[in-house]
């Protein structure tokens, strides 16, 4: 059953009860939702925002201070091939990043843009933003993205290195930008979800059992600083990762036959 948290002390428990590195179980996720694969706070609403993946429906949430569903609305006029990740921007507008390529054939991808969501009453529409990779590039799988300074910056998952791709915040359709890549440490090293501290000084790249913590970095180098893995206390299908301050982050995991579904904590070091 759900825990019934206000959405204020939810906050709160953020800032003064998690210890730093440890992974705080919150909420349980509404039990009709079984594969979250993002989480998202914005600047305009107290509503938590996520969406599911492939084979899914087209439809964004937003989770009330209960953590039940408050806005059910079908995205009408595009398809869920694989939406992944959700990010925002000043304004409150969500952008959902349906990049998702298990199979690695895919070549054209879609960030939909949601104009004031809360606003909203059972279904909108997007705006969309088509990219492909640039020419001679291989296909690369993506679950993972955030929006800084109106660019979206896109982290390839691949055990081998994770490859950052650079797109204009533009309707439109666009040939992404390679910027760099990083070979990870780790055993398990696909990066599931990302997001960008809003003070623009920290990036936290989400893994199953762990997350990378990337600081000093100049500009959008985000590889060129300190990259930082910092361990859970456990491993699940953590797919979406969202600040809420400097510090303090929120993280779901998908529902699996004997555990996840949850909605975490967790408190930057």
């Amino acid at each position: 059953m759900p825990l019934y948290i206000n959405f204020i002390f939810l906050l709160s428990l953020l800032t003064t009860s998690c210890d730093s590195g440890k992974l705080t179980p919150l909420a349980d996720l509404p039990s009709s939702l079984k594969e979250v694969s993002a989480i998202e706070k914005t600047t305009t609403s107290d509503l938590l925002w996520v969406i599911e993946d492939a084979g899914n429906k087209n439809n964004l949430y937003g989770l009330d201070h209960e953590v039940t569903i408050k806005k059910n609305l079908e995205i009408s006029n595009v398809q869920n091939i694989d939406w992944e990740d959700l990010t925002s921007d000043a304004a409150g507008n969500i952008y959902i990043g349906d990049f998702g390529n298990n199979s690695k054939k895919r070549k054209n991808f879609a960030i939909f843009k949601i104009s004031q969501p809360q606003d909203a009453e059972t279904s909108t529409t997007a705006e969309v933003i088509s990219f492909k990779l640039p020419k001679k590039m291989k296909s690369e799988d993506f679950e993972s993205f955030f929006l800084y300074d109106n660019s979206f910056y896109i982290f390839s998952k691949d055990h081998k290195k994770c490859k950052l791709f650079k797109v204009p915040n533009q309707i439109g359709n666009h040939e992404a930008e390679f910027l760099s890549e990083v070979k990870l440490k780790g055993k398990n090293t696909k990066v599931t979800s990302a997001d960008i501290s809003n003070d623009g000084k920290t990036v936290v790249l989400l893994n199953h059992d762990r997350l990378w913590k990337l600081t000093n970095y100049k500009s959008d180098d985000f590889f060129g600083g300190t990259i930082e893995a910092l361990g859970f206390d456990h491993d699940s299908q953590k797919e979406g990762i969202n600040f809420i301050d400097s510090k303090s982050i929120l993280i779901t995991d998908e529902k699996t036959k004997h555990e996840g579904g949850k909605l975490y904590s967790f408190q930057l070091n």
